[in-house]
C-alpha cells in the first residue's frame, strides 16, 4: 500500500463543498451562469429576487398570471408565505392546483432540481401536479449530484431523507419525445424563485 502512495502520490479523500464552488466550469462559467442557462433551455421559469419582498411580489403574480386560486403546499412555513400574498393553501395533492415547495440543491451541470422526502413526503414527483412552484436560495447552487447528495449528508447529519429525486426537464409535452428521458415521467411546468443570500 505504502508503495503505490510514494508512486502516485496521496490524494484528498474529499474536497470541501466551498474548494468544488470556486471550480469553473467547462467553458469558465460559474455555478449559477450554469444553472440558469440549462435551466431555461429546458424550459423552466426563472425569477430572480434580491430580497423577501421581491419573492412575494414575484410568487403573486406566478398564481395571478396562471388563475390559480390556491396551492399545495406541505410547509408550514411557505403556507405563511402564501397567506401574505392571498392565496389559499391545501396539503392534500390537486393536478388543478400548483405545488409550492423548498427543494434540496440545484445542480449546474444540467440545470435540475433536486428534492427529498423533506419536501415531497412520500409522494413521487410524478404523482404530485404538473405544476411546480419552487423556492430556493443561491447557496443551494451546486456542481452537481454528487456535491447535491454530499450536501444533504452534510444537512441531515443523522436522518437522511428518503425518496430523493430531481425534476431534469420543464416542458411535460416533450418528454415522451426525448429518448434519453424515456421512463422519466418528472416532467413539470416549473416556476423557480430564486433569492440571493449570499
Amino acid at each position: 500500500m505504502n508503495f503505490f502512495k510514494k508512486i502516485f502520490g496521496q490524494k484528498p479523500l474529499e474536497k470541501t463543498v466551498e474548494t468544488q464552488r470556486k471550480m469553473i466550469l467547462p467553458n469558465d462559467v460559474s455555478l449559477d451562469e450554469a444553472f440558469v442557462q440549462n435551466f431555461i433551455t429546458k424550459g423552466g421559469k426563472f425569477l430572480y429576487c434580491a430580497n423577501q419582498e421581491e419573492v412575494n411580489y414575484n410568487l403573486q403574480n406566478v398564481i395571478k398570471e396562471n388563475h390559480w386560486e390556491k396551492a399545495t403546499c406541505f410547509d408550514n412555513d411557505l403556507s405563511k408565505l402564501l397567506t401574505i400574498v392571498e392565496t389559499d393553501s391545501t396539503n392534500k395533492v390537486n393536478s388543478d392546483c400548483p405545488f409550492f415547495t423548498l427543494c434540496e440543491h440545484l445542480l449546474a451541470e444540467d440545470g435540475s432540481i433536486m428534492f427529498s422526502s423533506t419536501q415531497v413526503h412520500e409522494y413521487k414527483i410524478s404523482d404530485l401536479s404538473p405544476h411546480f412552484i419552487v423556492f430556493a436560495k443561491t447557496s443551494q447552487l451546486v456542481r452537481n449530484k454528487s456535491e447535491g447528495l454530499m450536501g444533504i449528508r452534510k444537512t441531515y447529519v443523522k436522518n437522511y431523507p428518503t425518496n430523493i429525486s430531481s425534476i431534469k426537464s420543464y416542458v411535460p409535452e416533450r418528454v415522451e419525445e426525448d429518448f434519453l428521458n424515456y421512463g422519466n415521467d418528472n416532467a413539470k411546468n416549473l416556476y423557480l424563485l430564486l433569492l440571493e443570500d449570499l
